[in-house]
């Protein structure tokens, strides 16, 4: 698997917990208080001058983390209290075992509502976990409302409680924490969709459980990272001339759109492709030419124009700027005969969806690149459901496309139907126009050097996204897509 941390959904990490527990003999109460010890110490890492804890405490596992915490916090002298949400009567095992032993040691715990929350100190989290099946109901909104409006900081035990550990998604309301610490396995929700409004910085403990706990669950999903990807492009020998790297055409451009077409050359040239043809309409080959020379535009008006580029290519970018006209059309259905490497976006993405191309079954060797609203439309469902759950909509996609999709947005999601791989690189100045038109064109040239298509889409989302967040540092705001091109071509080196 290309990515470098597990991820886990939420029954992967119950059959991590009931291994360890049943087959290696750690009892439960043990890794409880393992947990909860890792999340003191990271909330004294981080508020190392914190002299009071307010920590709020549900009624199942995540509650039995929070009552160790205030163990440990009254036993350093620092001054808690619990505030115990849901019926105390309905704690049992291990929670119970905490419970316990924290009033046994003096640790206050009051029912919630008798005892405002006061901005002073550190928050805990420890309402629910990622056993949360459906919205947050009942006296748990009112928690999570009343730590949202505290102004003191909040540490998230496992996952902000409301957030979906599955998938990102908010369950009608969810703590705002600065810091998740979180058990046994990433939680592949921690790092998609909404999460990062909620999650704070997120700090990981294995709970020192045995390796052959991991290697007893297997996972599809994985959490990519730059460097290692990037180790995998070969380094170009004293004798490489642009014949090596491949030419890659951008098809596209239709009226009123030259723009789309352009940064896709652009960044397809910049990021090591050899050579890189743009076939679009006549009356945007002088725009191309004045902007990015090293591009070689032909304005194609027919068929018979447009052979020749496609036989000369090695890799087609199909979509920036490209319409929905019956040139478009054409084009498209061009390259698709021509069984060439391709990758399909924007309009390409809309033509397949709406039934304008015809009957198109799978194909193994084009990566699409759908951000929720094309995704939504190439599965009949709406954006939202699409949103509801990201994991499922790119396995559908892949199911039903073949080759490898791209599900972009925050925490970009990428399947070749073996595996998901995950990026979390980006920032949200990249809420703006032609940002998907540079990533075709990256992913394109990484294409044209010969890495295999997961790979190159992986490569592609970690550099895209990681120079967003270089050229980001100058503010989010304004951010535009061509500022990214040269931070890409930094970063390849």
């Amino acid at each position: 698997m290309l990515g470098t941390e597990n991820l886990y959904t939420a029954a992967q990490t119950r059959a991590l917990d009931h291994c360890a527990i049943h087959d290696h003999g750690i009892p439960g109460i043990v890794l409880m208080s393992r947990a909860a010890d890792a999340a003191f110490r990271c909330l004294l890492d981080t508020w190392p001058q914190a002299q009071r804890l307010q920590v709020l405490c549900g009624t199942g596992n995540n509650g039995g983390d929070g009552f160790l915490i205030a163990d440990l916090a009254h036993k350093r002298g620092i001054e808690v209290v619990v505030l115990q949400v849901g019926d105390p009567g309905k704690i049992a095992g291990d929670a119970l075992l905490a419970r316990q032993q924290a009033l046994a040691n003096g640790v206050t715990i009051v029912a919630f509502g008798e005892q405002a929350l006061v901005p002073e100190g550190v928050i805990v989290d420890a309402l629910l976990g990622t056993g949360l099946g459906g919205d947050v109901r009942g006296d748990y909104i009112q928690a999570i409302e009343a730590i949202n409006n505290c102004r003191a900081p909040v540490l998230a035990v496992d996952i902000p409680s409301g957030l979906c550990s599955d998938t990102g998604r908010v369950l009608g309301s969810a703590v705002r924490a600065d810091l998740t610490v979180t058990f046994i396995g990433l939680k592949r929700g921690l790092f998609t969709l909404h999460a990062p409004d909620y999650t704070g910085a997120v700090e990981f403990s294995d709970l020192a459980v045995p390796a052959e706990v991991y290697a007893a669950v297997p996972v599809k999903c994985s959490r990519l990272e730059l460097q290692p990807l990037l180790e995998r492009l070969p380094a170009r020998p004293a004798t490489a001339h642009k014949g090596l790297y491949g030419t890659v055409l951008v098809v596209g451009g239709d009226y009123g759109m030259a723009g789309a077409v352009a940064l896709a050359a652009e960044a397809a040239l910049r990021c090591g492709a050899g050579l890189v043809q743009v076939a679009t309409r006549p009356e945007h080959v002088a725009a191309l030419v004045a902007r990015t020379p090293e591009a070689m535009p032909r304005g194609i008006s027919s068929a018979s124009e447009f052979a020749p580029m496609l036989a000369a290519a090695d890799v087609v970018v199909v979509g920036p700027g490209l319409g929905q006209s019956p040139w478009s059309i054409e084009l498209l259905q061009l390259v698709l005969a021509s069984g060439k490497p391709l990758v399909l976006d924007a309009d390409g993405l809309n033509l397949l969806a709406n039934g304008a191309l015809g009957e198109i079954g799978r194909t193994d060797n084009w990566i699409l690149t759908p951000h929720p609203g094309e995704a939504a439309r190439l599965l009949s469902l709406t954006t939202a459901e699409v949103q509801d759950d990201r994991f499922a909509a790119v396995d559908a996609l892949q199911a039903r496309y073949g080759g490898v999709v791209i599900l972009k947005g925050n925490g970009s999601l990428i399947s070749d139907g073996e595996c998901v791989l995950l990026s979390d690189y980006g920032n949200p100045g990249m809420a703006s126009g032609g940002m998907g038109d540079v990533l075709s064109g990256v992913i394109g040239a990484l294409l044209a050097q010969h890495l295999p298509l997961v790979e190159a889409a992986a490569l592609a989302v970690c550099l895209h996204g990681a120079a967003a967040d270089s050229a980001a540092e100058e503010g989010q705001r304004g951010l535009l897509a061509s500022d990214l091109i040269p931070y890409m071509r930094a970063l390849l080196g």
